[in-house]
């Protein structure tokens, strides 16, 4: 194998130690998948480090009477997740209440959940950094979601921002933004970053040793 061939097993750990968000939303592109990054803004609200690992879907709706079964669902979801889990939450942008705080991450990390994207509103969010628990979200509330938002199914495809994320894709989010790999495509696309990632990198070092960006283009062909 060349040194700069791609592993012919990469695994989550390496792409947490080698790959980010960008870099990954790249390799997409080359394979033909120009829409795999939400376009809506989910920030990092307790850490800015990367976030890798393999969705685990939930579906919310918005209620306006009381719930016969609360949380019913939402503590299903949590329990069932497997290590390297990220939990999704498609709330459709609402802001009605927090869906996801300290005591889901609690119960989420003993089951080896390594973070939660939220289409929605969080909160305890001093907390859940305290854990080093990486949250994405739309914003924050203090508001509880008990009679006003619970989750309606689990493991089905949902979309966020245009995106369909499907239990067992992989996700990487980091402080640039969330981008999801299709499981059909994902070993193609994972080698193709890889091979980009360690690209750049000479490329990198041609720029510091005094190669001009359009000197390094020509002959890299990375930008």
């Amino acid at each position: 194998m060349e040194a700069d061939s791609p592993p012919d097993v990469i695994t989550l750990a390496m792409m947490r130690e080698h790959l980010y968000s960008a870099v990954v939303s790249d390799a997409l592109d080359a394979a033909g998948h120009r829409r795999q990054s939400p376009d809506v803004e989910l920030r990092p609200v307790t850490t800015q480090r990367l976030l890798v690992g393999r969705c685990k879907t939930t579906l919310w709706d918005d209620l306006y009477h009381d719930d016969p079964q609360p949380y019913e669902l939402e503590l299903k979801a949590v329990d069932a997740c497997q290590p390297d889990d990220v939990l999704i939450a498609a709330c459709n942008g609402s802001q009605r209440s927090a869906v996801w705080g300290e005591l889901l991450t609690t119960a989420a990390t003993n089951c080896g959940c390594v973070g939660a994207i939220i289409d929605g509103a969080v909160r305890d969010v001093t907390k859940m950094h305290e854990m080093d628990f990486p949250v994405f979200a739309r914003g924050m509330s203090p508001l509880d979601s008990l009679n006003r938002q619970r989750v309606v199914d689990i493991d089905v495809p949902v979309e966020i921002g245009g995106v369909v994320f499907r239990t067992g894709d992989i996700v990487f989010a980091d402080i640039d933004g969330v981008v999801v790999v299709p499981q059909e495509v994902e070993v193609e696309v994972i080698k193709l970053a890889w091979a980009k990632v360690h690209a750049e990198n000479k490329v990198r070092d041609a720029i510091r040793y005094g190669m001009t960006a359009t000197e390094a283009f020509e002959k890299f062909g990375i930008l």
